[in-house]
């Protein structure tokens, strides 16, 4: 049961690993591209191409009749990996090992729909994955295996994500074959990472540099991180940390060093709305942006 990229490593491995996976479960196809044609999404397309009958349910709670069929494939466990529907109780149970979650964090920090973003974004050394014995609560469940990963100081949400998928389809292999005792999480130490929207792109100069860079990172490839002159939106998406100070937003130098709450960023990758990205050198050679302009 899962749907975006993420989830992808992890189904090839369970069919690598032999186990005989009775159906997918993805988010339904949806209208995407300039055409907005439906479009699978990443997990049903794998299934597709390896053959494996797939389930695209709108909803689960109050849906009788996809509860009557998951009951009917006498599974032993259901793994999911970011699937996108809360499960409801009925189908919690089905299962006799229950339903295994491939999640994101070294939980209980971070739980809830972007824990790779929220790492990143606070400065973690440090993210992983937990595999979790689901129960009704938010990702609240035992956690069965855990294993991590460091942050790089460069790493963004794109690089972290595809560490985290490879790591994650590992470990739910791992604990398929040896099942390792539930461990409860400790509710003192959780932390949550709320589900990110296109308004938490906008970059507020007014925050330390220091943030800014992380927020960067964190929303590299989406939600992107923005900032406005004028009319004009530019996507950030790389900058370093420097020294500087000025009224936050405004524009420091002929290097784009910008001010800063504290300290001022540098970006050195750039893109405009509707054009290529490029460095921070080719950005300004090919348009001018004069010292005193400021970010809003």
């Amino acid at each position: 049961m899962g749907s975006p990229d993420f989830a992808v490593p992890a189904l090839r491995a369970l069919v690598a690993a032999g186990h005989d996976v009775a159906a997918v479960y993805a988010q339904p196809p949806k209208p995407a591209g300039r055409g907005q044609r439906a479009q699978q999404c990443p997990v049903h397309q794998e299934a597709e191409a390896l053959g494996l009958p797939v389930r695209t349910p709108a909803r689960l709670r109050r849906n009788e009749e996809e509860l009557g069929f998951f009951q009917g494939l006498n599974l032993d466990a259901a793994v999911v990996a970011a699937y996108g529907l809360i499960l409801p109780q009925d189908f919690l149970g089905a299962p006799r090992r229950g339903c295994l979650n491939v999640h994101a964090s070294l939980l209980p920090r971070w739980r809830g729909a972007a824990p790779i973003q929220a790492a990143i974004a606070a400065g973690d050394v440090e993210s992983g994955i937990t595999i979790m014995q689901m129960e009704a609560g938010l990702d609240t469940g035992p956690a069965l295996r855990r294993a991590g990963v460091p942050i790089g100081a460069r790493d963004t949400s794109a690089v972290l994500h595809d560490k985290l998928a490879e790591l994650g389809a590992k470990l739910i292999v791992q604990e398929l074959a040896e099942p390792s005792p539930p461990v409860a999480q400790n509710e003192a130490l959780a932390t949550y990472a709320a589900k990110l929207s296109r308004e938490d792109a906008r970059l507020n100069f007014t925050r330390p540099a220091v943030e800014l860079e992380r927020l960067i990172r964190a929303y590299t490839p989406w939600p992107g991180a923005l900032g406005l002159l004028g009319d004009m939106v530019i996507k950030f998406l790389a900058a370093e940390v420097v020294p500087g100070e000025g009224i936050p937003g405004t524009i420091l130098d002929d290097r784009l060093t910008i001010a800063c709450g504290e300290n001022a960023l540098r970006p050195t990758r750039l893109q405009r709305a509707g054009k290529a990205a490029m460095s921070a050198d080719d950005f300004l050679r090919g348009f001018t942006l004069p010292p005193g302009a400021r970010f809003y």
